[in-house]
C-alpha cells in the first residue's frame, strides 16, 4: 500500500527539470534586476559627487594630524 502511494506520488524527471529550471530563471531575473540597479546607484553616486554639494569644504580648518605636536 505504502509503495503504491510513493509511486503514484512521485515527481518525475521531466517535471523535476521543469521545476529547477523556472527556479534557476527566477533567480537570474533577480541577480539581473540586482546588477541593474547597482549600476544606476554608482552613476547615480558619481553624478552626485561631482556636484557642488561636497565641493563646499570649510577651508578655515586645518588638517595637522600629519606633523608632530611637539619638537624634540
Amino acid at each position: 500500500m505504502l509503495g503504491n502511494f510513493l509511486l503514484s506520488s512521485a515527481i518525475s524527471t521531466h517535471q523535476l527539470t521543469l521545476i529547477l529550471l523556472t527556479v534557476c530563471f527566477v533567480f537570474i531575473v533577480l541577480i539581473g534586476i540586482a546588477i541593474i540597479k547597482m549600476y544606476k546607484l554608482k552613476a547615480q553616486n558619481k553624478k552626485l559627487m561631482e556636484t557642488n554639494a561636497f565641493k563646499d569644504v570649510d577651508e578655515s580648518y586645518k588638517d595637522f594630524t600629519s606633523s608632530h605636536l611637539y619638537d624634540e
